[in-house]
Protein backbone atom coordinates (compact mmCIF):
# COMPACT_ATOMS: atom_id res chain seq x y z
CA UNK A 1 0.00 0.00 0.00
CA UNK A 2 2.81 2.41 0.80
CA UNK A 3 4.20 1.94 -2.69
CA UNK A 4 0.83 2.67 -4.25
CA UNK A 5 0.40 5.78 -2.16
CA UNK A 6 3.69 7.14 -3.37
CA UNK A 7 2.62 6.61 -6.96
CA UNK A 8 -0.55 8.66 -6.54
CA UNK A 9 0.14 12.35 -6.95
CA UNK A 10 -1.71 14.22 -4.24
CA UNK A 11 -1.35 17.90 -3.65
CA UNK A 12 -3.10 18.91 -0.49
CA UNK A 13 -2.84 21.69 1.98
CA UNK A 14 -4.73 22.46 5.12
CA UNK A 15 -6.44 25.37 3.48
CA UNK A 16 -10.01 25.37 2.71
CA UNK A 17 -13.61 26.16 -1.24
CA UNK A 18 -13.73 24.98 -4.95
CA UNK A 19 -10.72 22.42 -3.72
CA UNK A 20 -7.05 21.00 -2.43
CA UNK A 21 -6.11 18.97 -5.34
CA UNK A 22 -5.33 15.38 -5.62
CA UNK A 23 -4.09 14.50 -9.02
CA UNK A 24 -3.56 10.84 -9.42
CA UNK A 25 -0.93 10.07 -11.95
CA UNK A 26 -1.96 6.46 -12.14
CA UNK A 27 -1.23 6.32 -15.83
CA UNK A 28 2.43 6.27 -14.93
CA UNK A 29 2.15 3.52 -12.35
CA UNK A 30 2.78 0.69 -14.76
CA UNK A 31 6.01 2.32 -15.88
CA UNK A 32 7.22 3.72 -12.57
CA UNK A 33 10.86 3.39 -13.42
CA UNK A 34 10.46 4.91 -16.84
CA UNK A 35 11.91 8.36 -17.32
CA UNK A 36 9.07 9.11 -19.72
CA UNK A 37 6.66 8.87 -16.81
CA UNK A 38 8.23 11.77 -14.92
CA UNK A 39 7.05 14.56 -17.25
CA UNK A 40 3.57 13.06 -17.05
CA UNK A 41 3.71 13.17 -13.24
CA UNK A 42 4.91 16.74 -13.21
CA UNK A 43 2.28 17.69 -15.79
CA UNK A 44 -0.57 16.29 -13.70
CA UNK A 45 0.81 17.81 -10.51
CA UNK A 46 1.17 21.16 -12.28
CA UNK A 47 -2.40 20.88 -13.63
CA UNK A 48 -3.69 20.05 -10.18
CA UNK A 49 -1.86 22.94 -8.51
CA UNK A 50 -2.94 25.36 -11.23
CA UNK A 51 -6.56 24.30 -11.00
CA UNK A 52 -6.43 24.50 -7.20
CA UNK A 53 -5.01 28.02 -7.33
CA UNK A 54 -7.68 29.32 -9.70
CA UNK A 55 -10.36 27.49 -7.75
CA UNK A 56 -9.14 29.13 -4.57
CA UNK A 57 -9.29 32.55 -6.27
CA UNK A 58 -12.75 31.74 -7.62
CA UNK A 59 -14.10 30.70 -4.24
CA UNK A 60 -12.62 33.71 -2.51
CA UNK A 61 -14.24 35.98 -5.11
CA UNK A 62 -17.44 33.93 -4.79
CA UNK A 63 -17.37 34.75 -1.12
CA UNK A 64 -16.72 38.42 -1.94
CA UNK A 65 -19.73 38.23 -4.26
CA UNK A 66 -21.85 36.97 -1.36
CA UNK A 67 -20.40 39.68 0.88
CA UNK A 68 -21.45 42.21 -1.75
CA UNK A 69 -24.91 40.69 -1.81
CA UNK A 70 -25.04 40.77 1.99
CA UNK A 71 -24.04 44.44 2.07
CA UNK A 72 -26.58 45.53 -0.56
CA UNK A 73 -29.44 43.10 0.15
CA UNK A 74 -28.90 41.56 3.61
CA UNK A 75 -31.59 38.98 4.35
CA UNK A 76 -34.35 41.15 2.89
CA UNK A 77 -37.11 39.95 0.56
CA UNK A 78 -35.05 41.16 -2.41
CA UNK A 79 -32.18 38.94 -1.29
CA UNK A 80 -34.65 36.04 -1.32
CA UNK A 81 -35.93 37.15 -4.75
CA UNK A 82 -32.43 37.21 -6.23
CA UNK A 83 -31.55 33.87 -4.64
CA UNK A 84 -34.60 32.16 -6.11
CA UNK A 85 -34.22 33.85 -9.51
CA UNK A 86 -30.57 32.82 -9.83
CA UNK A 87 -31.25 29.31 -8.58
CA UNK A 88 -33.62 28.48 -11.46
CA UNK A 89 -31.21 28.82 -14.46
CA UNK A 90 -28.31 27.68 -12.28
CA UNK A 91 -30.25 24.53 -11.40
CA UNK A 92 -30.78 23.78 -15.09
CA UNK A 93 -27.09 24.47 -15.78
CA UNK A 94 -26.03 21.87 -13.23
CA UNK A 95 -28.62 19.44 -14.51
CA UNK A 96 -28.04 19.61 -18.27
CA UNK A 97 -24.60 21.14 -18.76
CA UNK A 98 -22.04 20.81 -16.01
CA UNK A 99 -22.57 17.22 -14.89
CA UNK A 100 -23.44 15.89 -18.35
CA UNK A 101 -20.21 17.30 -19.78
CA UNK A 102 -18.02 15.59 -17.18
CA UNK A 103 -19.91 12.29 -17.06
CA UNK A 104 -20.91 11.81 -20.70
CA UNK A 105 -19.07 14.18 -23.03
CA UNK A 106 -15.48 13.95 -21.73
CA UNK A 107 -15.28 10.12 -21.70
CA UNK A 108 -16.77 9.99 -25.22
CA UNK A 109 -14.48 12.76 -26.46
CA UNK A 110 -11.42 10.97 -25.03
CA UNK A 111 -12.48 7.86 -26.94
CA UNK A 112 -12.50 9.87 -30.16
CA UNK A 113 -9.11 11.39 -29.33
CA UNK A 114 -7.52 7.95 -29.17
CA UNK A 115 -8.46 7.39 -32.82
CA UNK A 116 -7.84 10.95 -34.04
CA UNK A 117 -4.31 10.43 -35.39
CA UNK A 118 -5.67 9.23 -38.72
CA UNK A 119 -7.43 11.59 -41.15
CA UNK A 120 -10.65 9.62 -40.83
CA UNK A 121 -10.45 9.65 -37.04
CA UNK A 122 -9.83 13.38 -36.96
CA UNK A 123 -12.79 13.96 -39.27
CA UNK A 124 -15.05 11.85 -37.02
CA UNK A 125 -13.91 13.80 -33.96
CA UNK A 126 -14.66 17.11 -35.66
CA UNK A 127 -18.12 15.90 -36.67
CA UNK A 128 -18.79 14.77 -33.10
CA UNK A 129 -17.81 18.17 -31.70
CA UNK A 130 -19.92 20.04 -34.28
CA UNK A 131 -22.91 17.83 -33.50
CA UNK A 132 -22.50 18.28 -29.75
CA UNK A 133 -22.27 22.07 -29.98
CA UNK A 134 -25.39 22.13 -32.16
CA UNK A 135 -27.41 19.95 -29.79
CA UNK A 136 -26.37 21.92 -26.71
CA UNK A 137 -27.27 25.24 -28.34
CA UNK A 138 -30.58 23.95 -29.73
CA UNK A 139 -31.80 22.36 -26.51
CA UNK A 140 -30.78 25.17 -24.19
CA UNK A 141 -32.28 27.83 -26.49
CA UNK A 142 -35.60 25.98 -26.42
CA UNK A 143 -35.49 25.70 -22.63
CA UNK A 144 -34.64 29.39 -22.24
CA UNK A 145 -37.50 30.53 -24.47
CA UNK A 146 -40.05 28.35 -22.70
CA UNK A 147 -38.62 29.28 -19.30
CA UNK A 148 -38.98 33.00 -19.90
CA UNK A 149 -42.60 32.51 -20.95
CA UNK A 150 -43.60 30.48 -17.88
CA UNK A 151 -41.45 32.36 -15.32
CA UNK A 152 -44.41 33.85 -13.38
CA UNK A 153 -45.79 30.36 -12.80
CA UNK A 154 -42.41 28.95 -11.80
CA UNK A 155 -41.63 31.56 -9.14
CA UNK A 156 -44.98 31.00 -7.42
CA UNK A 157 -43.72 27.53 -6.47
CA UNK A 158 -41.15 29.18 -4.21
CA UNK A 159 -43.10 32.10 -2.78
CA UNK A 160 -46.35 32.85 -1.07
CA UNK A 161 -48.81 33.93 -3.75
CA UNK A 162 -50.20 36.77 -1.60
CA UNK A 163 -46.91 38.71 -1.80
CA UNK A 164 -47.54 40.13 -5.28
CA UNK A 165 -44.61 42.58 -5.20
CA UNK A 166 -42.10 39.87 -4.33
CA UNK A 167 -43.51 37.49 -6.98
CA UNK A 168 -43.35 40.22 -9.65
CA UNK A 169 -39.77 41.22 -8.79
CA UNK A 170 -38.59 37.60 -8.69
CA UNK A 171 -40.11 37.13 -12.15
CA UNK A 172 -38.21 40.14 -13.50
CA UNK A 173 -34.90 38.90 -12.09
CA UNK A 174 -35.50 35.37 -13.37
CA UNK A 175 -36.18 36.59 -16.90
CA UNK A 176 -33.01 38.69 -16.85
CA UNK A 177 -30.92 35.68 -15.85
CA UNK A 178 -32.59 32.82 -17.75
CA UNK A 179 -30.36 33.22 -20.87
CA UNK A 180 -27.44 32.46 -18.54
CA UNK A 181 -28.31 28.80 -19.10
CA UNK A 182 -27.47 29.06 -22.83
CA UNK A 183 -24.14 30.85 -22.52
CA UNK A 184 -22.91 28.84 -19.54
CA UNK A 185 -23.80 25.57 -21.30
CA UNK A 186 -21.59 26.58 -24.23
CA UNK A 187 -18.89 27.54 -21.72
CA UNK A 188 -19.20 24.09 -20.12
CA UNK A 189 -18.83 22.48 -23.56
CA UNK A 190 -15.61 24.44 -24.16
CA UNK A 191 -14.42 23.37 -20.73
CA UNK A 192 -15.12 19.74 -21.65
CA UNK A 193 -12.92 20.02 -24.76
CA UNK A 194 -10.08 21.61 -22.78
CA UNK A 195 -10.27 19.16 -19.89
CA UNK A 196 -10.41 16.28 -22.38
CA UNK A 197 -6.96 17.27 -23.67
CA UNK A 198 -5.69 17.86 -20.09
CA UNK A 199 -5.89 21.67 -20.15
CA UNK A 200 -7.45 22.88 -16.89
CA UNK A 201 -6.25 26.42 -16.20
CA UNK A 202 -8.46 28.47 -18.61
CA UNK A 203 -11.63 26.77 -17.33
CA UNK A 204 -10.40 27.19 -13.78
CA UNK A 205 -9.97 30.92 -14.35
CA UNK A 206 -13.42 31.60 -15.86
CA UNK A 207 -15.26 31.56 -12.48
CA UNK A 208 -12.80 34.23 -11.33
CA UNK A 209 -13.95 36.37 -14.26
CA UNK A 210 -17.60 35.62 -13.56
CA UNK A 211 -17.48 36.60 -9.90
CA UNK A 212 -15.44 39.73 -10.68
CA UNK A 213 -18.03 40.87 -13.23
CA UNK A 214 -20.98 40.28 -10.87
CA UNK A 215 -19.26 42.22 -8.08
CA UNK A 216 -18.30 45.08 -10.40
CA UNK A 217 -21.78 45.26 -11.94
CA UNK A 218 -23.37 45.50 -8.50
CA UNK A 219 -21.20 48.41 -7.40
CA UNK A 220 -21.28 50.25 -10.74
CA UNK A 221 -24.89 49.73 -11.86
CA UNK A 222 -26.72 50.07 -8.53
CA UNK A 223 -26.11 53.85 -8.23
CA UNK A 224 -27.00 54.30 -11.90
CA UNK A 225 -30.29 52.37 -11.55
CA UNK A 226 -31.13 54.04 -8.24
CA UNK A 227 -30.43 57.60 -9.33
CA UNK A 228 -31.28 60.14 -6.62
CA UNK A 229 -33.60 57.79 -4.75
CA UNK A 230 -32.59 57.25 -1.10
CA UNK A 231 -35.25 54.73 -0.10
CA UNK A 232 -33.44 51.60 1.27
CA UNK A 233 -35.99 49.20 -0.21
CA UNK A 234 -35.66 50.70 -3.69
CA UNK A 235 -31.88 50.58 -3.41
CA UNK A 236 -32.06 46.89 -2.52
CA UNK A 237 -34.40 46.26 -5.45
CA UNK A 238 -32.05 47.98 -7.91
CA UNK A 239 -29.02 46.22 -6.44
CA UNK A 240 -30.70 42.87 -7.11
CA UNK A 241 -31.27 43.88 -10.74
CA UNK A 242 -27.67 45.06 -11.06
CA UNK A 243 -26.43 41.69 -9.78
CA UNK A 244 -28.71 39.93 -12.27
CA UNK A 245 -27.22 41.91 -15.17
CA UNK A 246 -23.80 40.97 -13.84
CA UNK A 247 -24.74 37.27 -13.90
CA UNK A 248 -25.73 37.19 -17.57
CA UNK A 249 -22.71 39.34 -18.53
CA UNK A 250 -20.38 37.08 -16.58
CA UNK A 251 -21.77 33.98 -18.28
CA UNK A 252 -21.06 35.44 -21.72
CA UNK A 253 -17.49 36.26 -20.73
CA UNK A 254 -16.96 32.72 -19.43
CA UNK A 255 -17.75 31.29 -22.86
CA UNK A 256 -15.85 33.90 -24.88
CA UNK A 257 -12.71 33.66 -22.74
CA UNK A 258 -12.30 29.92 -23.34
CA UNK A 259 -12.88 30.05 -27.10
CA UNK A 260 -9.30 31.09 -28.11
CA UNK A 261 -7.87 28.26 -25.99
CA UNK A 262 -10.20 25.77 -27.67
CA UNK A 263 -9.14 27.02 -31.12
CA UNK A 264 -5.51 26.69 -30.09
CA UNK A 265 -6.00 22.96 -29.39
CA UNK A 266 -7.00 22.45 -33.02
CA UNK A 267 -10.48 21.29 -32.02
CA UNK A 268 -12.46 24.33 -33.00
CA UNK A 269 -16.04 23.55 -34.02
CA UNK A 270 -19.08 25.09 -35.67
CA UNK A 271 -22.80 24.47 -35.99
CA UNK A 272 -24.14 21.72 -38.21
CA UNK A 273 -27.63 20.60 -39.23
CA UNK A 274 -29.98 19.19 -36.60
CA UNK A 275 -30.26 16.00 -38.66
CA UNK A 276 -26.51 15.41 -38.48
CA UNK A 277 -26.43 16.42 -34.83
CA UNK A 278 -29.10 13.91 -33.77
CA UNK A 279 -27.78 11.08 -35.97
CA UNK A 280 -24.10 11.36 -34.99
CA UNK A 281 -23.00 8.13 -33.21
CA UNK A 282 -20.97 10.12 -30.68
CA UNK A 283 -23.88 12.33 -29.64
CA UNK A 284 -26.10 9.26 -29.43
CA UNK A 285 -23.63 7.70 -27.03
CA UNK A 286 -23.51 10.93 -25.02
CA UNK A 287 -27.31 11.04 -24.83
CA UNK A 288 -27.38 7.42 -23.73
CA UNK A 289 -24.97 8.20 -20.89
CA UNK A 290 -26.70 11.46 -20.01
CA UNK A 291 -30.22 10.08 -19.48
CA UNK A 292 -29.56 8.14 -16.24
CA UNK A 293 -27.23 10.91 -15.09
CA UNK A 294 -29.90 13.56 -15.59
CA UNK A 295 -32.39 11.46 -13.62
CA UNK A 296 -29.93 11.13 -10.76
CA UNK A 297 -28.91 14.78 -10.94
CA UNK A 298 -32.56 15.80 -11.17
CA UNK A 299 -33.18 14.09 -7.85
CA UNK A 300 -30.08 15.68 -6.34
CA UNK A 301 -30.92 19.14 -7.68
CA UNK A 302 -34.54 18.75 -6.65
CA UNK A 303 -33.14 18.92 -3.15
CA UNK A 304 -32.39 22.58 -3.85
CA UNK A 305 -35.78 23.16 -5.47
CA UNK A 306 -37.86 21.64 -2.69
CA UNK A 307 -35.64 23.04 0.06
CA UNK A 308 -35.85 26.52 -1.46
CA UNK A 309 -39.63 26.20 -1.86
CA UNK A 310 -39.96 25.22 1.80
CA UNK A 311 -37.61 28.00 2.89
CA UNK A 312 -39.44 30.59 0.78
CA UNK A 313 -42.64 29.82 2.63
CA UNK A 314 -41.02 29.61 6.07
CA UNK A 315 -40.45 33.34 6.42
CA UNK A 316 -38.48 36.30 5.11
CA UNK A 317 -34.72 35.82 5.05
CA UNK A 318 -34.69 32.01 5.31
CA UNK A 319 -33.81 31.49 1.62
CA UNK A 320 -30.96 34.01 1.66
CA UNK A 321 -29.61 32.83 5.05
CA UNK A 322 -29.39 29.26 3.73
CA UNK A 323 -27.55 30.51 0.65
CA UNK A 324 -25.09 32.55 2.71
CA UNK A 325 -24.44 29.47 4.83
CA UNK A 326 -23.96 27.23 1.80
CA UNK A 327 -21.51 29.72 0.29
CA UNK A 328 -19.31 29.41 3.37
CA UNK A 329 -19.57 25.63 3.21
CA UNK A 330 -18.65 25.68 -0.48
CA UNK A 331 -15.67 27.91 0.24
CA UNK A 332 -14.40 25.30 2.69
CA UNK A 333 -15.35 22.33 0.52
CA UNK A 334 -14.83 23.17 -3.08
CA UNK A 335 -11.19 24.23 -3.29
CA UNK A 336 -10.23 20.66 -2.48
CA UNK A 337 -13.11 18.34 -3.34
CA UNK A 338 -14.05 19.73 -6.75
CA UNK A 339 -10.46 19.83 -7.99
CA UNK A 340 -9.78 16.34 -6.68
CA UNK A 341 -12.87 15.02 -8.45
CA UNK A 342 -12.04 16.87 -11.68
CA UNK A 343 -8.42 15.79 -11.91
CA UNK A 344 -8.87 12.26 -10.57
CA UNK A 345 -11.64 11.21 -13.01
CA UNK A 346 -9.47 10.81 -16.16
CA UNK A 347 -6.90 8.78 -14.22
CA UNK A 348 -9.48 6.55 -12.56
CA UNK A 349 -10.93 5.99 -16.03
CA UNK A 350 -7.51 4.98 -17.32
CA UNK A 351 -6.97 2.55 -14.44
CA UNK A 352 -10.40 1.00 -14.92
CA UNK A 353 -9.82 0.59 -18.65
CA UNK A 354 -6.44 -1.11 -18.00
CA UNK A 355 -8.02 -3.08 -15.12
CA UNK A 356 -5.34 -1.97 -12.68
CA UNK A 357 -7.71 -2.42 -9.76
CA UNK A 358 -5.11 -2.38 -6.97
CA UNK A 359 -3.96 1.05 -8.08
CA UNK A 360 -7.61 2.11 -8.52
CA UNK A 361 -8.28 1.14 -4.88
CA UNK A 362 -5.16 2.93 -3.68
CA UNK A 363 -6.07 6.16 -5.44
CA UNK A 364 -9.66 6.10 -4.21
CA UNK A 365 -8.61 5.30 -0.63
CA UNK A 366 -6.06 8.08 -0.55
CA UNK A 367 -8.49 10.62 -2.00
CA UNK A 368 -11.10 9.71 0.65
CA UNK A 369 -8.54 10.10 3.44
CA UNK A 370 -7.43 13.48 2.13
CA UNK A 371 -11.07 14.57 2.23
CA UNK A 372 -11.21 13.50 5.88
CA UNK A 373 -7.95 15.27 6.70
CA UNK A 374 -9.30 18.52 5.27
CA UNK A 375 -12.98 18.49 6.20
CA UNK A 376 -13.17 16.99 9.71
CA UNK A 377 -10.81 19.42 11.51
CA UNK A 378 -12.39 22.37 9.70
CA UNK A 379 -15.85 21.17 10.76
CA UNK A 380 -14.97 21.34 14.46
CA UNK A 381 -13.31 24.75 14.17
CA UNK A 382 -16.34 26.08 12.29
CA UNK A 383 -18.71 24.81 14.97
CA UNK A 384 -16.71 26.63 17.64
CA UNK A 385 -16.21 29.91 15.77
CA UNK A 386 -19.26 29.96 13.46
CA UNK A 387 -20.62 33.24 14.79
CA UNK A 388 -17.27 34.99 14.35
CA UNK A 389 -16.88 33.61 10.81
CA UNK A 390 -20.33 34.75 9.70
CA UNK A 391 -20.03 38.17 11.35
CA UNK A 392 -16.54 38.75 9.96
CA UNK A 393 -17.57 37.81 6.42
CA UNK A 394 -21.06 39.22 6.09
CA UNK A 395 -21.97 41.69 8.85
CA UNK A 396 -22.23 45.14 7.27
CA UNK A 397 -24.88 47.64 6.19
CA UNK A 398 -28.08 45.60 5.69
CA UNK A 399 -26.69 42.40 7.24
CA UNK A 400 -27.82 42.80 10.86
CA UNK A 401 -27.53 40.78 14.08
CA UNK A 402 -30.77 39.06 13.07
CA UNK A 403 -29.19 38.10 9.75
CA UNK A 404 -26.18 36.66 11.60
CA UNK A 405 -28.46 34.58 13.85
CA UNK A 406 -30.48 33.28 10.87
CA UNK A 407 -27.35 32.30 8.95
CA UNK A 408 -25.68 30.73 11.99
CA UNK A 409 -28.68 28.48 12.65
CA UNK A 410 -28.25 27.01 9.16
CA UNK A 411 -24.44 27.03 9.08
CA UNK A 412 -24.01 24.83 12.16
CA UNK A 413 -26.06 22.06 10.56
CA UNK A 414 -24.62 22.54 7.07
CA UNK A 415 -21.05 22.24 8.31
CA UNK A 416 -21.88 19.05 10.22
CA UNK A 417 -22.25 17.24 6.88
CA UNK A 418 -19.08 18.65 5.30
CA UNK A 419 -17.10 15.39 5.36
CA UNK A 420 -19.84 13.35 3.69
CA UNK A 421 -20.44 15.94 0.97
CA UNK A 422 -16.68 16.04 0.31
CA UNK A 423 -16.51 12.24 0.30
CA UNK A 424 -19.30 12.00 -2.28
CA UNK A 425 -17.30 14.30 -4.59
CA UNK A 426 -14.52 11.70 -4.85
CA UNK A 427 -16.56 8.48 -4.64
CA UNK A 428 -18.94 9.36 -7.48
CA UNK A 429 -16.09 9.71 -10.05
CA UNK A 430 -15.09 6.14 -9.16
CA UNK A 431 -18.40 4.97 -10.67
CA UNK A 432 -18.16 7.26 -13.70
CA UNK A 433 -14.64 5.97 -14.36
CA UNK A 434 -16.12 2.47 -14.72
CA UNK A 435 -18.86 3.72 -17.05
CA UNK A 436 -21.45 3.19 -14.31
CA UNK A 437 -23.89 6.08 -14.05
CA UNK A 438 -26.85 4.06 -12.76
CA UNK A 439 -25.55 3.46 -9.23
CA UNK A 440 -24.90 7.14 -8.42
CA UNK A 441 -28.31 7.86 -9.97
CA UNK A 442 -30.07 5.45 -7.62
CA UNK A 443 -28.09 6.78 -4.66
CA UNK A 444 -29.18 10.30 -5.65
CA UNK A 445 -32.84 9.29 -5.79
CA UNK A 446 -32.73 7.66 -2.36
CA UNK A 447 -30.74 10.57 -0.92
CA UNK A 448 -33.33 12.98 -2.29
CA UNK A 449 -36.10 11.04 -0.56
CA UNK A 450 -34.24 11.17 2.76
CA UNK A 451 -33.56 14.90 2.43
CA UNK A 452 -37.09 15.93 1.55
CA UNK A 453 -38.72 13.70 4.18
CA UNK A 454 -36.50 15.14 6.90
CA UNK A 455 -36.89 18.72 5.63
CA UNK A 456 -40.68 18.42 5.78
CA UNK A 457 -40.44 17.13 9.36
CA UNK A 458 -37.86 19.67 10.58
CA UNK A 459 -38.83 22.90 8.81
CA UNK A 460 -41.50 23.84 11.33
CA UNK A 461 -39.54 23.33 14.58
CA UNK A 462 -36.09 24.36 13.24
CA UNK A 463 -36.83 26.59 10.21
CA UNK A 464 -33.64 27.08 8.16
CA UNK A 465 -31.62 24.90 10.53
CA UNK A 466 -33.98 21.99 9.83
CA UNK A 467 -33.41 22.24 6.08
CA UNK A 468 -29.63 22.36 6.62
CA UNK A 469 -29.72 19.32 8.94
CA UNK A 470 -31.80 17.37 6.43
CA UNK A 471 -29.17 18.00 3.74
CA UNK A 472 -26.34 16.81 5.99
CA UNK A 473 -28.15 13.60 6.93
CA UNK A 474 -29.00 12.97 3.27
CA UNK A 475 -25.32 13.41 2.35
CA UNK A 476 -24.39 10.77 4.92
CA UNK A 477 -27.03 8.42 3.50
CA UNK A 478 -25.70 9.04 -0.01
CA UNK A 479 -22.15 8.10 1.06
CA UNK A 480 -23.36 4.85 2.62
CA UNK A 481 -25.33 3.96 -0.50
CA UNK A 482 -22.44 4.70 -2.87
CA UNK A 483 -20.09 2.38 -1.00
CA UNK A 484 -22.81 -0.29 -0.81
CA UNK A 485 -23.33 -0.13 -4.58
CA UNK A 486 -19.59 -0.17 -5.22
CA UNK A 487 -19.41 -3.67 -3.74
CA UNK A 488 -21.08 -4.99 -6.89
CA UNK A 489 -17.72 -4.76 -8.66
CA UNK A 490 -15.81 -7.85 -7.46
CA UNK A 491 -12.51 -6.33 -8.57
CA UNK A 492 -12.72 -3.55 -5.98
CA UNK A 493 -11.72 -4.07 -2.36
CA UNK A 494 -14.48 -1.81 -1.03
CA UNK A 495 -14.26 -3.21 2.49
CA UNK A 496 -10.62 -2.16 2.76
CA UNK A 497 -11.38 1.34 1.44
CA UNK A 498 -14.33 1.81 3.82
CA UNK A 499 -12.58 0.46 6.91
CA UNK A 500 -9.45 2.49 6.19
CA UNK A 501 -11.49 5.67 5.64
CA UNK A 502 -13.66 5.17 8.74
CA UNK A 503 -10.71 4.44 11.03
CA UNK A 504 -8.80 7.43 9.69
CA UNK A 505 -11.88 9.65 10.07
CA UNK A 506 -12.37 8.50 13.69
CA UNK A 507 -8.73 9.31 14.45
CA UNK A 508 -9.24 12.82 13.05
CA UNK A 509 -12.44 13.25 15.08
CA UNK A 510 -10.48 12.39 18.24
CA UNK A 511 -7.66 14.78 17.32
CA UNK A 512 -10.16 17.52 16.49
CA UNK A 513 -11.92 17.10 19.84
CA UNK A 514 -8.60 17.37 21.67
CA UNK A 515 -7.71 20.53 19.74
CA UNK A 516 -11.23 21.94 20.26
CA UNK A 517 -11.08 21.93 24.08
CA UNK A 518 -8.45 24.67 24.55
CA UNK A 519 -9.83 26.55 21.54
CA UNK A 520 -13.32 26.69 23.08
CA UNK A 521 -12.13 28.19 26.37
CA UNK A 522 -9.76 30.63 24.66
CA UNK A 523 -12.65 31.87 22.50
CA UNK A 524 -14.82 32.51 25.56
CA UNK A 525 -12.03 34.56 27.12
CA UNK A 526 -11.27 36.53 23.94
CA UNK A 527 -14.80 37.63 22.96
CA UNK A 528 -15.16 40.27 25.76
CA UNK A 529 -11.61 41.54 25.17
CA UNK A 530 -12.14 42.47 21.52
CA UNK A 531 -15.84 43.34 21.70
CA UNK A 532 -16.64 46.84 20.47
CA UNK A 533 -13.45 47.25 18.42
CA UNK A 534 -15.14 47.13 15.03
CA UNK A 535 -15.99 44.27 12.72
CA UNK A 536 -12.49 43.30 11.59
CA UNK A 537 -10.85 43.39 15.04
CA UNK A 538 -13.91 42.41 17.06
CA UNK A 539 -14.59 39.21 15.12
CA UNK A 540 -11.38 38.65 13.16
CA UNK A 541 -8.90 38.72 16.03
CA UNK A 542 -10.68 36.07 18.18
CA UNK A 543 -11.16 33.82 15.15
CA UNK A 544 -7.54 34.07 13.99
CA UNK A 545 -6.15 33.42 17.47
CA UNK A 546 -8.50 30.45 17.94
CA UNK A 547 -7.60 29.07 14.50
CA UNK A 548 -3.87 29.31 15.29
CA UNK A 549 -4.26 27.49 18.61
CA UNK A 550 -6.54 24.87 17.09
CA UNK A 551 -4.25 24.35 14.10
CA UNK A 552 -1.11 24.14 16.23
CA UNK A 553 -2.57 21.42 18.47
CA UNK A 554 -3.99 19.51 15.49
CA UNK A 555 -0.80 19.61 13.41
CA UNK A 556 1.27 18.61 16.45
CA UNK A 557 -0.91 15.54 16.94
CA UNK A 558 -0.58 14.58 13.27
CA UNK A 559 3.20 14.94 13.36
CA UNK A 560 3.57 13.06 16.64
CA UNK A 561 1.55 10.13 15.27
CA UNK A 562 3.45 10.23 11.95
CA UNK A 563 0.22 10.53 9.97
CA UNK A 564 0.41 8.58 6.68
CA UNK A 565 -1.41 11.13 4.50
CA UNK A 566 0.61 14.06 5.81
CA UNK A 567 3.78 12.11 5.02
CA UNK A 568 2.64 11.50 1.44
CA UNK A 569 1.68 15.16 0.95
CA UNK A 570 5.04 16.39 2.33
CA UNK A 571 6.88 13.91 0.11
CA UNK A 572 5.07 15.16 -3.01
CA UNK A 573 5.82 18.81 -2.24
CA UNK A 574 9.49 17.98 -1.66
CA UNK A 575 9.61 16.24 -5.04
Amino acid sequence: MEKNEEMVVSTGSTTAHDSSVTAGNSSTIANDSSTAAKPKTKSLLSAGLSLSFFTLCSRILGLVREMTKAAFLGTSKYADAFGIAFMIPNLLRRLFAENSISVAFIPTFKGYLEDSESDEGRKSTKEFLNATLTLISFHTTCVVRVGILVTPFIVKIFLKADDAILVAETSVLTRIMFPYLLVISIAAFFQGILNGVKIFSPSGFTPVLFNSIVITATYVLTPILTGEIEDPETKAQMAARAMSIGVISGGCIQALFQLPFVLKTGWGCHFTTLKKAFSNPGTRRVMKLIVPTIIGMACYQLNDVVSTALAGRAGEGIVSSLQYSLRLQELILGIFAVSIGTVILPDLSGLAKKQLWNDFNAMLSQAAKIMALISIPITFLSLICGEEIISLVYKSKRFSDESVALTLSAFRWHIAGLFFIALNRVVSPAFYAQGNTKSPTLAGILGFAVNILLALCLIKPMRGGGIALALSVASFANSVLLFAFMRKNPNLDVKSVVIGTVLYALKLVAFSLIAAVPTYFVRRALIPVFEGHGRIIGFGAPFIICAIIYGFVGVALLILTKDEIVKVIIKKFRR
